[in-house]
């Protein structure tokens, strides 16, 4: 398996799977090209025998240059389990650490059961409570039309 930096052409072949790689939800509308623009630095594909198996998309904050976010994480359905996650987490953490960040945010759906899972193993925190959603401490109404979220915060990333 080799992990690189996202590059703009990673944009044509990730956005047309996104969908499928998150069982029919859709999701590819936030992955705007954009981010494999701008983002590359901070972001990275795991490609195994020319195949994108999983990918992370993460910045550095402009407003608060310690703490850096994670945008939008892909793993292959048929690679979910495997640490694959785990590996570009920790590339992520390494690469913002040497950036100077000390702080890490993600959010999720409340529904997204997975992935709240996956962040608490990895050490993220849930901030901003203010209620429930389907059975979920997450902040209520963080998005337009009453979204409800699932803020994450991670410090110390060593």
């Amino acid at each position: 398996m080799n992990v690189r930096h996202l590059e703009e052409t990673d944009y044509e072949l990730l956005v047309p799977v996104a969908d499928a790689w998150w069982g029919g939800r859709h999701v590819s509308h936030l992955l705007p090209k954009l981010f494999f623009v701008h983002f590359r630095r901070t972001s990275f594909v795991a490609e195994e025998n020319g195949a994108i198996i999983g990918f992370l998309i993460g910045f550095v904050s402009q407003t608060f240059p310690d703490q850096a976010y994670i945008h939008f994480v892909g793993i292959h359905p048929d690679r979910r389990s495997s640490g694959l996650g785990r590996q570009l987490y920790t590339k992520f953490f390494e690469t913002v650490d040497r950036l100077g960040c000390t702080t890490v945010r993600s959010i999720t759906s409340p529904v997204n059961r997975a992935s709240i899972g996956f962040h608490t193993r990895m050490g993220f925190q849930v901030e901003h409570i203010t209620g429930e959603d389907l059975g979920v401490a997450c902040t209520l109404d963080y998005e337009l039309k009453g979204e409800a979220r699932v803020l994450f915060v991670k410090t110390g990333l060593n």
